[in-house]
């Protein structure tokens, strides 16, 4: 799936002109029009502004059903090879512990530890 086609056809479905997704993302028309052909990928805040404009929950600009898609449960599944990190035995109860850690913390304090991350890998 290409988003800029899809954007165009979420627009078109809503029967809005370019100039209406203008007035109320702010971002220009001739932006809007190269995102739709294709020229330029919009990040991911501009695909937030796109789905307010639209007046549709975000998951719908790549998912084409009609109730949202049903989260996958990364534990229950089965690596193909079965050694991964995190697939077996204290690996696997540590990797469930963070998960439910990081799940409990704020926004905030998540972007706190994956800042750290980073600093620390670049080292």
């Amino acid at each position: 799936m290409v988003i800029g086609e899809r954007l165009r056809a979420l627009r078109e479905m809503k029967h809005f002109s370019q100039g209406v997704i203008e007035k109320r993302t702010g971002l220009l028309r001739c932006y809007i029009s190269r995102v739709e052909n294709g020229y330029t990928v919009p990040a991911v805040e501009t695909l937030e502004k796109f789905a307010r404009a639209l007046e549709i929950p975000m998951y719908q600009l790549f998912y084409d059903g009609d109730q949202p898609p049903k989260p996958l449960d990364f534990l229950k599944r089965k690596p193909a090879n079965g050694n991964s990190w995190g697939s077996l035995g204290k690996d696997a109860t540590m990797l469930a512990e963070f998960r439910r850690l990081f799940a409990q913390m704020k926004e905030r304090e998540r972007g706190f530890v994956i800042f750290t991350a980073q600093k620390m890998v670049k080292r």
